[in-house]
């Protein structure tokens, strides 16, 4: 064997991995993040259906407090120095905050308004993305935001749709807080050493803890829990809480801020989908809706097609002088 097979590369060092496995890689990322909007797309569903009304405050502390401490005990691992305040402040954007006003939308928004406004979202990780990240969002992924959105409208707008005040403002006010949430957590990271699951049980715990007092003083445990209820929060604690949050902490980490934030169009879309399955039907126009918000979600983790540039013009060659014109047997004059 010659010697020549066993030298490094021309670099030192080993090849890094095919693109094939990059892209394999990255498609397995995009699928497990989806996961946590599709969940989160039963919410609508579980609310109305499930669990008792008049309670969102109470809702959102059992999909938070109970899943955070579970993961604290599975991973035995607290914050340190500045990720006490950087964990309370996610906490509050992503669970806090976000949940309740998310069960008020779900209960005071009739017709899947809620869902609409929740599609936004892109367009405001997308602002927010620039002003902190310094990352300028492409004109593509913004189109397609705009169509999502528009998309997502015509799948649950209706004439039917009610406009309740309240409603609007939490859907909102919800939306802006876990887009602030997404930039935040893509702006700080993780600590070294610390996994998904651990940044999910800080947050889940913060976001617990503050809504502990406020569902006591505020709302109270409601009266009667019966069977369906208690199943409808394991389901939001459970997949729609730790597994959901630390799948999409997990792809928040690792994909660009522009390619996760359209996933949140999986929600209204799935919301949609299990509304079908309680007997909701669906209108041409609402069908063009959801094919036009699935081609927008597809679209928006592609690269835009590139820009066919110009060939350059070749000038023709500048005639030789007598000079330094070659003269048969190699030589000039």
């Amino acid at each position: 064997m010659h010697a020549s097979h066993l030298s490094p590369s021309p670099a030192g060092r080993s090849p890094g991995p095919s693109p094939a496995s990059t892209a394999r890689r990255t498609a397995t990322t995009l699928a497990l993040t989806a996961l946590a909007p599709a969940s989160w797309g039963t919410t609508y569903a579980v609310t109305t259906e499930l669990l008792p009304p008049g309670h969102p405050l109470f809702a959102g502390l059992m999909r938070a407090l109970p899943a955070g401490l579970l993961a604290l005990a599975l991973t035995r691992v607290l914050p340190r120095g500045a990720w006490w305040g950087k964990a309370a402040v996610l906490g509050v954007l992503n669970i806090g905050a976000f949940f309740p006003l998310l069960f008020l939308a779900a209960e005071r928004l009739p017709g899947g308004v809620a869902a609409t406004l929740g599609a936004a979202q892109p367009l405001l990780v997308a602002a927010l993305a620039a002003a902190v990240l310094r990352d300028r969002p492409t004109a593509w992924r913004l189109a397609w935001g705009v169509i999502g959105v528009i998309g997502i409208g015509l799948v649950v707008l209706g004439p039917q749709a009610g406009l309740d005040t309240a409603g609007v403002v939490a859907g909102l006010g919800g939306t802006a807080t876990m887009a602030a949430g997404v930039v935040l957590t893509k702006r700080w990271g993780r600590p070294e050493g610390v996994g998904p699951l651990a940044l999910a049980g800080w947050q889940l715990t913060a976001g617990g803890l503050l809504l502990l007092p406020l569902t006591l003083t505020v709302e109270g445990v409601p009266r009667h829990l019966d069977a369906a209820a208690a199943g409808g929060y394991l389901w939001l604690g459970s997949m729609g809480g730790l597994i959901a949050y630390t799948l999409w902490f997990r792809g928040i980490g690792r994909l660009p801020v522009g390619a996760s934030a359209p996933l949140v169009l999986l929600s209204p879309l799935v919301a949609a989908v299990v509304g079908l399955a309680l007997g909701e039907s669906l209108s041409l126009l609402q069908v063009l809706g959801f094919l036009l918000a699935l081609a927008a979600l597809l679209a928006a983790q592609l690269r835009p097609p590139a820009r066919r540039t110009p060939l350059p013009r070749t000038r023709p060659a500048a005639p030789r002088s007598p000079e330094t014109a070659p003269i048969p047997g190699g030589r000039t004059r």
